[in-house]
């Protein structure tokens, strides 16, 4: 780069206030417009609404300062590679240059995807992501609530497609979706539909754009919303080949907008389809219902009432024989149980002379057995004093004798 001339007298005296002046006017008038590429650190956000940050490389930083109002289409971030355009100025209170930025974007593509696969895995990790989060879609909504731009070809889209399709009543939340303050408004649609209740699906739909004004789909504000959603929410954002984080975090993704109307509503002629093969089915079922009934009112023989006495008749005859069955033989148990006790009285008459020929015969053993029998044939017992009976001569003292006839004391 080319050395400029020097343009100042050297030996022109200047106050200090005027040398500032006229340094902030060479870096002004040299710099009005400049591109520089870096990495962001310490990013601040004034209360004012200001930011201010530092752009930095390996061997340099420059201050840098976004005025309130400035457009960005996506969350700055510590460490994030961008391309800044704007202007070099002075900052004389601190004699310090810094660049205002009056443009800002991520230093390509592979950033950005960068980026966002930080986030999805971060998000995915939280379970935002996860199948058994997922909600089914109503099958024939009422009304359906559209978080999009008013202005955009996505509402038009999906508004004919309903049209087209099933009509409903459709509910716009209007949506900036592109630029700083889209996510925020984004997710804001989602929180209102759930906070009244008053739609039976919500879709969040935008055009087709570039990766960077997708960006806004793909905000963690925007994401944990859609996740949150206690009504069936579908992603309607971009193309077929873009892919957003809300998409992951939605119940249903869909490739376009007009292909969320699409998923949201049947047609006219499907459903007429739907009903005309529901009503084969139940003519069917209920022909072959009916021709069963048929052939089983066929089946049935109707009985006259005189066959029917008579088989009453035939059923009171066989009861009847089946009773005297059962009389005779009762009758016949009883008759011998008669025959028993009229016979009891020679059977007791025999039994009692058989027992008193028992009681004769014990009495004779009896007689025969007792020790009086032995006395009788002079046979006497010896007692002691204590009435012991002596069996030896040296076995006590006498006392007294019995005989068959009496006893003697000695």
């Amino acid at each position: 780069m080319q050395k400029p001339e020097p343009f100042v007298k050297p030996d022109t005296i200047f106050s200090v206030s005027d040398a500032a002046s006229l340094l902030k006017g060479v870096v002004e008038t040299a710099f009005p417009r400049i591109k520089i590429r870096g990495e962001l650190s310490q990013i601040t956000r004034a209360s004012s609404g200001h930011m201010y940050m530092t752009v930095k490389d390996a061997g340099a930083a420059i201050s840098a300062i976004i005025w309130r109002g400035t457009p960005i289409n996506f969350k700055l971030e510590e460490g994030m590679e961008v391309i800044v355009t704007g202007r070099f100025t002075t900052y004389p209170a601190r004699s310090n240059y810094q660049i205002i930025i009056n443009e800002i974007e991520m230093a390509g593509v592979g950033a950005i995807l960068k980026m966002l696969e930080e986030r999805k895995q971060k998000l995915a990790a939280e379970g935002l992501f996860d199948a058994s989060r997922k909600k089914p879609l109503p099958r024939l909504p009422q009304r359906i609530g559209v978080v999009t731009s008013p202005t955009g070809a996505a509402f038009q889209d999906i508004q004919n497609r309903l049209r087209e399709r099933f009509p409903v009543h459709v509910l716009l939340y209007p949506a900036t979706v592109q630029g700083t303050t889209a996510a925020a408004e984004v997710a804001a649609g989602i929180e209102y539909f759930n906070r009244e209740n008053n739609v039976d699906v919500i879709i969040v739909a935008r055009g087709g754009g570039s990766l960077e004004d997708l960006l806004p789909f793909s905000e963690e504000i925007v994401v944990r919303a859609a996740a949150a959603s206690k009504i069936p929410l579908i992603s309607g954002v971009g193309h077929e080949p873009d892919w957003m984080l809300i998409d992951f975090a939605a119940d249903v993704r869909a490739p376009t907008p007009t292909g969320a109307a699409e998923m949201v509503v049947p047609t006219k002629l499907a459903l007429v389809q739907e009903l005309d093969n529901m009503w084969v089915r139940i003519s069917t079922t209920f022909i072959t219902r009916l021709n069963n009934a048929k052939q089983r009112i066929e089946s049935i023989n109707i009985k006259s009432p005189k066959q029917i006495v008579m088989e009453n008749a035939q059923r009171l005859d066989d009861m009847g024989r089946t009773l005297n069955i059962l009389i005779d033989g009762k009758m016949n148990i009883a008759r011998g149980s008669m025959d028993t006790v009229a016979r009891f009285p020679v059977i007791l008459q025999n039994r009692m002379e058989t027992l008193s020929n028992t009681i004769m015969h014990m009495g004779q053993m009896l007689q025969s057995l007792s020790y009086k029998s032995v006395l009788s044939r002079g046979y006497a017992i010896v007692r002691d004093a204590n009435n012991n009976i002596i069996a030896r001569a040296g076995a006590g003292t006498p006392a007294t004798i019995e005989f068959a006839d009496g006893v003697i004391q000695i």
